[in-house]
């Protein structure tokens, strides 16, 4: 029983309190999200005990955890008198930020604007890989993004695509990604070429629709000022005063990739995308993007920006679907060399 009480105390006495106080009550709402699921965000993920008080904060657990709660609560805070409408995905993402790098501020990630899109909404990194992705855009004139799915490589680039062609930097936005046959053959897909490769396509046509609205976007693809097209038919081309994206690049063979980065032209740029670990080549046909990233990473002007899972900006459980199946990689990898030993 006194072992009992003593640990009781102990748990007690490591327990720590922080009380934050906010003078603006409606910015105060806002923080807490509808239903507090804002609030509600912050305990399960940290593991800590808030509770409203007026216009103000308690929160209770271990220190650390307290310590970050309170940094993540003032810095969303913060956000919110600057006029940026925090949503839950903000708090999700607010959290992995911080927990990662608790010096980061939340301010210049959130703040930094790329675009408006056509539904009135506003386009912003949401990671710290997903800022020094943008930044490098804007700095270089041939940018590799490489990571796992839904880490924004390909949307984030092609907002800054149109914001640039919206400012007249650029003569046309040209999107490209290769067609290749994941399981099925193109022969056996009914229509002529262009039907076939359509379905390729169709990821860039839904993320560029999501930036300007389908009248305007089908205009501007009429009239030939943005191109959506298969990479094969880049052969031959020099993509001068163009934003060129190729999406999917794991998918492209060295011969291809090579092909494609020598079509850029004066006053042009290139961000290539792609995920290292989603390769649809035919077995042991070796990726054109693992290549350039071998052959070119030292060469000035090209810069490499890698994400991980964390940078995940889609539904929370694609983060954790990613880190399963990579520690069940790891494993597999480690059970092929025991059993070879």
């Amino acid at each position: 029983m006194k072992d009992e009480k003593e640990r009781a105390a102990s748990d007690a006495a490591a327990e720590h309190n922080a009380h934050l106080d906010f003078h603006d009550p409606r910015l105060f709402r806002d923080l807490l999200g509808q239903h507090d699921q804002h609030v509600k965000i912050l305990q399960h993920a940290l593991d800590v005990s808030i509770r409203v008080r007026g216009s103000a904060l308690e929160i209770a657990g271990d220190p650390i955890q307290v310590e970050l709660a309170s940094q993540i609560v003032r810095q969303l805070y913060g956000l919110l008198e600057k006029g940026y409408p925090v949503y839950a995905s903000d708090v999700d993402y607010a959290i992995r930020i911080l927990s990662g790098d608790s010096r980061a501020k939340l301010q210049d990630i959130f703040l930094d604007t790329i675009y408006i899109s056509a539904h009135k909404r506003t386009i912003t990194p949401k990671s710290i890989a997903q800022k020094a992705y943008i930044d490098a855009i804007r700095r270089y004139d041939i940018v590799f993004g490489i990571g796992p799915a839904g880490t924004g490589k390909t949307y984030l680039a092609m907002a800054m695509a149109v914001a640039e062609l919206m400012k007249n930097n650029y003569v046309r936005i040209i999107l490209t990604r290769p067609a290749v046959e994941a399981g099925e053959k193109l022969g056996f897909l009914p229509g002529d070429l262009a039907e076939k490769v359509n379905p390729y396509l169709r990821p860039l046509y839904d993320a560029l629709h999501d930036m300007v609205d389908f009248d305007r976007a089908h205009k501007l693809v009429e009239r030939g000022t943005i191109e959506v097209a298969p990479l094969a038919f880049m052969r031959g081309r020099t993509l001068n005063d163009s934003f060129v994206i190729l999406d999917e690049a794991q998918n492209t063979t060295p011969e291809q990739m090579k092909m494609f980065l020598t079509r850029l032209g004066y006053g042009s740029k290139a961000v290539i995308t792609g995920d290292a670990t989603q390769i649809d080549l035919p077995a042991g046909k070796p990726s054109g993007l693992k290549e350039a990233w071998r052959i070119l990473k030292g060469v000035p002007g090209i810069r490499f920006v890698t994400f991980t899972e964390k940078d995940v900006a889609r539904h929370h459980l694609v983060q954790e679907i990613i880190a399963a199946y990579e520690r069940d990689d790891n494993q597999t990898a480690a059970r092929n060399i025991l059993e070879k030993a």
